[in-house]
């Protein structure tokens, strides 16, 4: 039986009206991106591992696709993790340690006990400890119900001959618990050391540090290519879609996060996708509030629950805190934010009495002052500017200001773009004091939004303007020469590829709405010409090649 095809969950296929669609949105970036002075690059679909992982926090790292090296990776693991007859033994006299445990019922402190009773615990690397306790505490019932099948024994040689153990260890514990194996730092470098990239912007940081010789500073660039995340599909939220980003990095000014707001006004513009809201905040204001509120220790925490607000509810965000440790004095002094309101001079007023206290946080409220300030006297085509005091976007990279778009209001989609301030992301690839700020546009996103707004209208399908008609070899061969010259001209044109009946070619032309059909018999050939039919109104006429590239300019 024939397996019935399909594609991997959060991903899709595109026809050619939905190719054609998104040409036009990547046009239209592209065009704005390069009016404002960015550059075009392009940086590998996957990466080192270590180049992602710890990037994003614990929730980003999550969702980073990794991919298996080529080769026999179990057996590589055997190898590294279990190679040796000393670190079996470990294994078999830490079960034998376990079962004492478990036969007075003290297994909750097992952990000491182990590190109290078996001597050879203490010799083994660090690596090799904290494997140990995390194959215990997850898979502690398959330990036992194998310390029951193996022979307990006080022989000398029979220990010293250890293979019985290792062959049985290997069968019974390691491969049906191979999940657990490749939690371990060492294991899975031995199977995995590359990644689907998450997002362009860390890969943009490793690029910037490698090719920073070649480049002039401050370095403007832009990159359109897909990004891989491991998460749940639904409406708007997909495994593979493309970001479209532009940064700059070498910068500190202000100015560049002011142009910012007016490039996502530009291109939203551009595709007549009036009342998209520019939401904005600042880092520095997100540290001022954790400092006054006693939890600066917990920034990250704070700031991971407090961007879940507009999806979760302030009840929803409480819970999360209150489960990462942030007490519920601090909370009740948070609790104004989860309703802040007014103009964005009254949200800048506000926050300049909050944070008063902070030197940090007042520092974020002058930069969000800065950039309203002037935006307001600039001016804005078509797009909202919003100061948002909830907005974090969970990535652990930002140190100044935060962008996020939402689609106009009546549009049920999840932001449509974001960016920030990161001012030293090169650093972790050992380039220090290199501050960059970018943006990024959701196309698969922006593609929703456009289409439930029906504002695709003046999309047209890329489509030939000739098509000449196929009666047979000899024809073919000279309708070739005169399709030959039409493209020299750029005049999109083709040769029907079989010779089929004229009521055929013709459907097809008709379908594929081409407004020009050139048909040749054995008349034309003989008289060097051409007979044209013009669609849109039926009429024919016989004209030369040269005739011919006139009528179809």
């Amino acid at each position: 039986m024939a397996q019935k095809p399909s594609i991997p969950k959060g991903t899709r296929d595109f026809s050619p009206t939905e190719v054609a669609k998104r040409n036009y949105i990547f046009s239209t970036i592209r065009q704005v991106f390069e009016t404002y002075g960015f550059q075009p690059i392009e940086t590998p679909s996957f990466e080192n591992s270590e180049t992602l992982m710890g990037k994003y926090g614990d929730e980003g790292d999550r969702l980073i696709f990794k991919i298996l090296n080529s080769g026999d990776y179990f057996k590589d693991i055997q190898k590294q993790v279990i190679g040796n007859l000393d670190f079996a033994n470990t294994f078999y006299q830490i079960f034998d340690a376990i079962q004492y445990l478990e036969d007075r019922n003290s297994e909750s402190n097992y952990e000491e006990y182990i590190n109290d009773y078996i001597e050879t615990y203490n010799e083994l690397t660090a690596e090799e400890k904290k494997m140990l306790l995390d194959y215990f505490t997850l898979n502690k019932k398959e330990f036992i119900a194998f310390y029951e099948n193996v022979e307990v024994t006080d022989n000398e040689e029979e220990l010293e001959d250890k293979s019985y153990f290792k062959e049985n260890f290997i069968e019974e514990i390691v491969k049906p618990n191979i999940s657990v194996l490749l939690n371990s730092t060492k294991a899975t470098a031995s199977i995995s050391e590359k990644a689907l990239r998450y997002d362009l912007t860390v890969p943009f940081a490793r690029y910037v540090v490698q090719h920073q010789n070649e480049i002039e500073f401050p370095f403007k660039r832009y990159q359109m290519q897909p990004v891989w995340r491991a998460d749940r599909p639904q409406k708007g939220r997909f495994r593979e879609f493309y970001q479209c980003d532009a940064d700059v990095v070498g910068s500190k000014g202000l100015w560049q996060e002011i142009e910012f707001v007016q490039l996502y006004d530009a291109v939203f513009s551009k595709l007549r996708l009036t009342g998209a809201t520019i939401k904005l905040n600042n880092r520095k204001i997100l540290a001022g509030i954790a400092e006054i509120i006693g939890e600066a220790d917990k920034l990250i925490d704070f700031t991971v629950a407090l961007d879940k607000l507009d999806k979760i509810g302030a009840e929803g965000v409480t819970k999360e805190m209150l489960e990462k440790g942030i007490s519920e004095t601090a909370i009740e002094k948070v609790q104004p934010l989860f309703s802040f309101n007014g103009t964005n001079q009254e949200k800048l007023n506000q926050l300049q009495v909050l944070l008063a206290d902070s030197v940090e946080g007042t520092n974020g409220v002058n930069d969000l002052r800065f950039v309203i300030d002037n935006i307001e006297i600039l001016g804005l085509q078509s797009a909202n500017l919003e100061i948002d005091v909830t907005l974090a976007r969970g990535l652990n990279y930002y140190t100044g200001a935060i962008y996020e778009v939402s689609a106009p209001k009546g549009v049920q989609m999840g932001s449509i773009g974001g960016g920030g301030r990161y001012d030293d992301l090169t650093g972790i690839f050992g380039l220090k004091d290199m501050s960059g700020v970018g943006i990024s546009f959701g196309l698969d996103r922006i593609y929703l939004v456009l289409e439930e707004l029906n504002l695709f209208d003046a999309v047209e399908l890329p489509k030939p303007k000739v098509l000449f008609v196929n009666f047979g070899d000899k024809e073919a061969a000279y309708c070739m020469k005169a399709l030959a010259k039409l493209r020299e001209n750029n005049i999109k044109s083709e040769l029907y590829p079989d010779s089929s009946k004229m009521k055929k070619q013709m459907n097809y032309a008709n379908k594929r709405e081409i407004p020009f059909v050139v048909i040749v018999g054995s008349s034309e050939i003989e008289k060097n010409k051409y007979t044209v039919k013009i669609m849109q109104t039926g009429e024919q006429q016989e004209c030369s090649l040269e005739e011919l590239l006139k009528i179809t300019q």
